[in-house]
């Protein structure tokens, strides 16, 4: 029995033809391989668009400094950055720091040690941990020298972290010190009073409620935080001296809280000179590649705020664009 192919474009026999099933059979053939065969191109531009997507992920997530994080045969400088808020879940959080730290000295090429801080302080306890770690591992390690790099800013709980090391070089336009502690609190009862709202704080502990902004701040309360800061004060304040010694110049004003121009702060011994990572790494240290140990978010961490940003930047395109002050 011979087997005939009718094309796409001939019609084909009517249902009274001998042919008929045949036709309609070849007809279903053609067609389901057509469909086939266009699914299988679609799944392979799916499959080529999904690679693409992820390879254009990974080359945008890629850290920039990726090939200056790789170790090199040589000796240098290795740089870690402290910047922003001092504080736990923070990229300049104790733990992070710390692991950077440690990975800098436990490198046999390492020559010396540079914290660029940036830092408008942040947490004493994470300040404090910082501190103590940096002057445990200098007296392992007393033949890398750490210093203390400031970029813009350097106060608070960024100078308890620059203190510790073995000396601190600064920018003459950059604000070091504000060697102080606060508490920061607003007080409401007023405005709570004249609209009618009656505040009700129940406690365990006569003291519970000391810093709530809905009531007023009882003398006694006022005068127990007053001792808590002084105490904090005094701490920092011993931490300061015991990292710059003698270099200190008498004034009353150093623990004040307030801070000073990196030239002035040179003048009044909170710093030792002026200069930069790439001057300290080429004329102090002596080394002058420099390796970044900066702790680094993951691959996971990095694509979560990347889509975070841009999930945010088409919600603003979306509403208009960024918000102008009128």
């Amino acid at each position: 029995m011979s087997w005939r192919f009718w094309s796409k474009s001939e019609p084909l026999p009517g249902p009274g033809d001998e042919d008929w099933e045949k036709a309609l059979v070849n007809r279903v053939v053609l067609d389901s391989l057509k469909d086939r065969r266009s699914a299988r191109h679609w799944g392979n531009f799916f499959k080529l668009l999904t690679f693409a997507y992820l390879f254009a992920l990974l080359v945008l997530l890629w850290p920039d400094d990726v090939l200056e994080s790789v170790t090199p045969a040589e000796e240098h400088t290795a740089l870690i950055e402290i910047k922003g808020i001092i504080a736990p879940e923070t990229g300049a959080s104790a733990e992070n720091v710390l692991k950077a730290l440690r990975k800098a000295y436990e490198d046999d090429k390492t020559k010396g040690i540079l914290l660029r801080i940036n830092s408008p302080g942040g947490s004493p306890v994470q300040a404090g941990r910082i501190n103590d770690e940096i002057r445990r591992l200098r007296k392992e390690h007393e033949d890398i020298p750490l210093y203390a790099v400031v970029e813009d800013l350097c106060a608070s709980g960024g100078y308890y972290i620059a203190v510790a090391a073995d000396k601190i070089f600064v920018d003459k336009a950059s604000l070091v010190g504000s060697i102080g502690v606060r508490i920061d609190a607003f007080g409401f009862e007023e405005a709570i009073s004249e609209l009618g709202i009656e505040r009700r704080l129940l406690t365990a502990g006569s003291n519970k409620g000391i810093l709530d902004p809905f009531s007023p701040l009882r003398d006694e309360h006022r005068a127990y935080l007053q001792g808590v800061l002084d105490k904090l004060h005094q701490q920092f304040i011993g931490v300061v001296k015991e990292g710059r010694g003698d270099r200190l110049k008498p004034n009353d004003e150093i623990f004040s809280g307030l801070f000073w121009s990196g030239e002035e702060s040179v003048g009044l011994g909170l710093a030792d000179a002026l200069g930069n990572a790439e001057h300290v790494a080429r004329e102090v240290i002596g080394a002058e590649k420099i390796v970044e140990f900066t702790a680094k978010k993951d691959l996971l961490e990095r694509l979560a705020d990347r889509l975070g940003a841009s999930f945010a930047d088409t919600l603003l395109d979306l509403a208009g664009g960024y918000p102008v002050a009128r």
